[in-house]
């Protein structure tokens, strides 16, 4: 099929060297995606996954238990992506002020990914629509570190990036110029919120995701929240009530197709084969994580009956087994404060927890020791071997 040219090319002249940038035609794409019976059968069997995954989160008791795990899984792997080294037991020894096993600053990192995705959430559900503002004040969250002050938080840029080599002229790909970025970004932010008609949902999310990584509309971080922003439509278009999603393992799985067909989009107008893709992505995702969902609820059920039967010390015991989950790694104050047991009762509850293998303390201190829910890590973490 013919298709005209993905966007256009823009001659920059710079005093050191003239070099090419790329603005994307507004979308969606013209003509519209050829939608053969194969790319057709992928999108439904990506709902009907995105589905399960959905019921999934409204029909668990620990639902919400799980979201914090999960949100925290999205946001190692994403980060993996950009280069950083930690794992899912590093993030969770660096929020409870523990001396991770890579460098913190890789700790850190993704713990603001945590919470530029937690701030993205709280103004959605707060009224605000998901546009270029909101994504401000999530790139805001992700690069408030000392690095970051020299890559405007918060803000557009209003400079050249380029992807790959040493300056544009020798790069892999050229963004549009800086004063070309408030009106693509602009487009997109009302093709986001169905201005002048509405896109299904999922075909909007992977369009989506190939304009903000164009576009590049920051200095840093485009693609941490470039697919964090795939989660959040899909939360406000109503396909997803909680961000149970973590695509990122996908992408980082097939990172080098990954960024190939986002890269055929733009020389090439291949929206079919990155639509496929993204949609195989989507639906192996929400498979897997309602297949680690079930896990970690079969493994709290196991170990509840087992804690059922502790005789007296049960109670506090099925107290503290709550709070592991939503802090799989914690201290025993941290403990204390999650549960409202005093510090012996914990003390006690986790020798309990210990002796049936449960739990496990990781630092053989006397103070402030450090303890796992050792099989719930594992199962959260089976996938996400850090990057090499």
């Amino acid at each position: 099929m013919h298709r005209p040219s993905p966007g256009r090319y823009v001659k920059v002249t710079t005093a050191s060297e003239p070099f090419q940038a790329f603005v994307p035609a507004p979308l969606p794409p013209e003509p519209v995606v050829a939608w053969s019976p194969a790319l057709r059968r992928r999108f439904d069997a990506a709902l009907v996954a995105l589905g399960r995954l959905n019921a999934v989160t409204s029909m668990l008791p620990n639902a919400a238990l799980l979201l914090y795990s999960f949100v925290r899984k999205e946001a190692v792997l994403s980060s993996q992506i950009e280069g950083t080294q930690s794992s899912i037991a590093d993030l969770l020894l660096y929020e409870i002020d523990e001396q991770p096993g890579v460098p913190v600053e890789d700790a850190r990192e993704v713990s603001r990914c945590v919470a530029a995705l937690e701030t993205g959430l709280k103004k959605l559900r707060g009224g605000l629509p998901l546009c270029a503002r909101l994504l401000c004040d999530m790139h805001k969250v992700l690069l408030t570190h000392p690095r970051g002050r020299g890559k405007a938080p918060g803000e557009v840029r209003r400079s050249q990036v380029w992807i790959g080599g040493t300056r544009p002229g020798n790069a892999v790909f050229v963004p549009p110029p800086a004063d070309a970025v408030p009106e693509c970004l602009g487009r997109l932010e009302r093709f986001i919120n169905d201005e002048p008609e509405s896109t299904p949902p999922l075909l909007k999310a992977a369009l989506v995701h190939v304009q903000f990584e164009t576009i590049h509309p920051f200095l840093d971080g485009n693609g941490r929240i470039g697919r964090l922003l795939i989660v959040m439509q899909l939360v406000a278009d109503g396909v997803l009530s909680q961000p149970m999603l973590y695509p990122s393992l996908f992408f980082k799985t097939h990172r080098a197709l990954y960024y190939e067909l986002l890269n055929e989009v733009r020389l090439r107008g291949d929206w079919e084969r990155w639509l496929d893709f993204f949609a195989e992505g989507i639906e192996v995702s929400a498979t897997e994580a309602v297949t680690t969902a079930h896990a970690l609820l079969a493994l709290v059920n196991k170990d509840r009956d087992r804690i059922a039967v502790l005789g007296r010390a049960a109670e506090s015991a099925l107290a503290v087994h709550q709070a592991l989950q939503r802090q799989p790694l914690a201290t025993t104050a941290a403990l204390v404060k999650a549960t409202k047991l005093t510090p012996a009762t914990v003390n006690k509850t986790l020798a309990h927890l210990e002796r049936i293998g449960i739990v496990g303390e990781l630092t053989n201190r006397r103070r402030g020791r450090v303890f796992s829910y050792r099989r719930y890590v594992e199962l959260l973490a089976a996938e996400l071997e850090p990057a090499k």
